[in-house]
């Protein structure tokens, strides 16, 4: 036996050995560079692994994409390059310091917000880590003033003096010392999870938080731990790298870097630390690589994208990590969307009252216009477009389940088109529409083709990448030189409406976005619409109905796609120009906020979402002077997170709440009985008559060592039985209240499936 393992490890170092010298000669070919470019690459993908691992180390704990992991240590690390620069405390005692700011944020962050999420769907708690990181960006950006400095310091001496050179590449302290620590945190992290009982503990419930419970783990207390961890691993990475390149103002960590860490994170399938590590080491030989022998760093970002993609292709299904079991569960954004009962969608009052409600909205669409200025009118038009955008994305994520990061992409892809076709080309407003449509389906439809192998974490960060290299890379006209440039006049629109004025183009962004919507209502009431939402619920059970699921998640990327190009090039001719800040990955993130904010399940959440996030911004002036103050607090990172916490499934399940409750009112007048709706009381007061003990969530205290020995014996052994499941199949009896309204009641549920022990005998 022992023989063999030993064979084993030759030949996995022997594998090992064999792909670094064909990395090394396939690099060597296509971007030749000396060897001392490539030390700089390993060094600089030596501290991007550690916050990988950061990354890796949540994503196993909480199952999201921590947006925030550059900004935990980039606010410690910030303070102790500013007390060195500063007031010129010692390199000792300043490193120190940070590492306490390290570990206190990491923990003040976990306990503080992400625990308060810890039943939220996991696209919300995604989306409260941006805000996170908003806030720890803005602390790093007032930092440099407490320390009366203007900016933060560029570089800051080694207390190390070697220095050598590798070629003409000199490596002075900052970079040896990177040479030395991340090998030795490397080393450290892995005795951690190895040989101590905490490590043990992060292990076994990041494996599975609820078999952890059951042995007596604190999971939430080690959640607490692991967010320690890797606040204390970017500390480390974000010094370093600003001993060598900088620090950086406001956000520590920008978006190329993130992605680069998120790539390594996703190609070791967030819990091969080695993988992690060879993977973050190759993209930073790459990019030096690349940058050395082309010296266009733009190229960087679509060269990476294509190397991650086909990394992520050509994985083996079979090496799929158990943490992927759940995830298409774990990324549902909100609950389903109800449509009004059967039973009362025929009454007058429901009828007549939906039918209201929709002529009231539209008719203050159609007067705004009359009543506003041109500039307010300009912006409520950009408002429109924006809500284009959350119904492009309530197709794909909301109903497809296919998570994306990087819609703004698509819109700009449509713009570029757009202007180009009327500019250029000279076609009619229409038709530019209508081909700049094509173009984003098409584009969605390529990237949409790995949706077929990767799912969730995995797919978002495809996304995300391909938004960095569209607005690096394909929107750049010094690379594209057909893009257009300068002023876009707005054509006529089916050769005779003219679209010059500010009230003439709102409207053809408000008609556009009620064409969109009808599209979309329709596909959700037909065939395609019930077959997209199918698949996302259970691919292998749509399959066996005979469900193709590759066309039908190809439709949803098309159909996204579509949508979000159609609304880029209504965009460019609302701005009369194609400028490249609009189609940044941080507006791609900004529109999933906008959209999760507003709620991913619904097309109302489309308009509030963009309502909230956009009109609240534009229109501040419209409020009184009493609330305008307050609204900024709103649309601030710290508003997104009290908005969150208070409505976790967005705006419109606020709306469909308030919408039920009011059916319930109707219902109990014509004395209907309406299962659906009774159920849903039903369940809620049997959640608030539960006894306290039931609905408590505390943890029972128990000693980690206690709790581990028997843990790291049994983690991979022990099997402990499944609870039963309860019976999902209650009837429903109708009563009659005593008010004369129908109620429902249902009887009380078997504990489990089967049978008690005494009945079975």
């Amino acid at each position: 036996m022992e023989n063999f393992i030993d064979d084993l490890r030759v030949r996995s170092a022997a594998n090992l050995v064999a792909a670094g010298l064909v990395f090394y000669f396939v690099q060597q070919w296509l971007w030749p560079a000396p060897l001392g470019v490539l030390v700089q690459g390993v060094v600089i993908g030596g501290l991007t692994a550690l916050i990988a691992f950061g990354l890796a180390l949540i994503y196993r704990s909480n199952r999201i994409i921590n947006f925030a992991q550059g900004d935990l240590g980039g606010v410690p690390a910030s303070l102790a390059v500013l007390c060195i620069a500063g007031p010129g405390i010692p390199y000792f005692l300043a490193v120190p310091l940070g590492l306490v700011a390290a570990i206190a944020i990491g923990a003040l962050v976990e306990f503080t917000i992400i625990r308060r999420f810890f039943k939220a769907p996991r696209l919300i708690l995604t989306v409260a880590t941006i805000a996170v990181s908003q806030i720890l960006a803005l602390i790093a950006l007032v930092l440099p003033r407490v320390f009366d400095l203007d900016q933060p310091p560029n570089s800051f001496d080694s207390p190390f003096g070697l220095r050598f050179n590798i070629g003409t590449v000199v490596f002075q302290g900052n970079e040896v010392l990177a040479m030395l620590v991340v090998p030795v945190v490397i080393a450290a992290l892995t005795g951690f999870f190895r040989y101590t009982n905490i490590g043990i503990a992060v292990r076994a419930s990041a494996e599975s938080a609820d078999r952890a419970a059951l042995l007596g783990v604190p999971v939430k207390r080690i959640q607490t731990i692991v967010w320690i961890v890797a606040s204390t691993l970017a500390y480390i990475a974000v010094f370093l790298r600003a001993g060598i390149v900088g620090l950086p103002l406001g956000s520590v960590l920008g978006p190329s870097i993130l992605i680069r860490a998120l790539a390594a994170a996703v190609i070791g399938k967030m819990e091969k630390l080695p993988t992690i590590f060879l993977a973050s080491i190759a993209l930073g030989i790459i990019e030096n690589a690349i940058v050395n022998h082309t010296n266009t760093p733009l190229l960087v970002d679509p060269i990476l994208f294509v190397i991650v993609l086909a990394a992520l292709l050509l994985q083996r299904r079979g090496q799929a990590a158990r943490v992927d079991d759940d995830e298409t569960t774990s990324w549902q954004a909100s609950r389903e969307v109800r449509p009004i009962p059967r039973e009362l969608a025929g009454l007058p009052e429901v009828k007549w009252g939906v039918r209201g409600l929709s002529t009231l909205f539209l008719v203050l669409l159609v007067v705004l216009p009359f009543v506003a200025s041109d500039a307010q009118t300009n912006l409520a038009g950009v408002v429109l477009i924006f809500a284009m955008i959350g119904v492009s994305l309530v197709v794909l994520t909301g109903w497809a389940g296919q998570v994306s990061l990087g819609q703004v992409a698509f819109l700009g892809i449509g713009a570029a088109v757009g202007g180009y076709l009327t500019s250029s080309r000279g076609w009619d407003l229409s038709l530019a529409l209508l081909g700049a449509g094509i173009a984003g389906a098409v584009s969605a439809m390529v990237i949409g083709l790995p949706a077929l192998r990767i799912r969730g974490l995995f797919l978002a960060v495809i996304t995300l990448g391909f938004a960095l290299a569209t607005s690096s890379y394909l929107l750049n006209a010094r690379y594209i030189t057909w893009l257009p440039t300068g002023r876009i006049d707005r054509p006529l629109l089916f050769g005779r409406v003219t679209t010059y004025t500010e009230d003439r183009y709102y409207f053809v962004c408000l008609i556009s976005l009620g064409l969109m919507v009808a599209a979309v209502r329709g596909l959700r009431r037909s065939r395609a619409g019930r077959v997209i939402i199918g698949v996302r619920e259970n691919a292998k059970a749509a399959q066996s109905y005979g469900v193709n699921v590759t066309i039908a998640r190809l439709t949803a990327f098309a159909i996204s796609g579509f949508i979000a190009a159609f609304a880029g090039a209504v965009f460019v001719h609302h701005q009369q120009q194609l400028g490249t800040s609009s189609f940044t990955v941080d507006e791609s993130r900004r529109a999933f906020t906008m959209v999760v904010i507003g709620g991913l399940g619904s097309i109302p959440g489309a308009f509030l979402g963009a309502m909230f996030i956009q009109g609240l911004d534009y229109f501040r002036d419209v409020f009184p002077e009493v609330v305008r103050p307050y609204l900024g607090f709103f649309t601030s990172s710290v508003g997104l997170l009290f908005v969150l916490l208070i409505i976790p499934g967005g705006f419109s399940q606020l709306f469909y709440d308030v919408r039920d409750r009011i059916l319930r009112r109707i219902a109990d007048r014509h004395h209907l009985i309406v299962p659906s709706l009774v159920a849903d009381m039903r369940a809620k007061a049997t959640a608030a008559d539960a006894p306290k003990e039931l609905q408590s969530e505390d943890e029972t205290t128990v000693d980690v060592g206690d709790a581990m020995t028997g843990a790291a014996a049994g983690l991979d052994e022990l099997e402990p039985t499944e609870p039963t499941e309860p019976d999902e199949r209650p009837t429903v009896e109708a009563t009659t209240s005593p008010t004369g309204g129908g109620v429902a009641t249902l009887p009380r549920r078997a504990r489990t499936r089967r049978p008690r022990q005494e009945d079975a005998g």
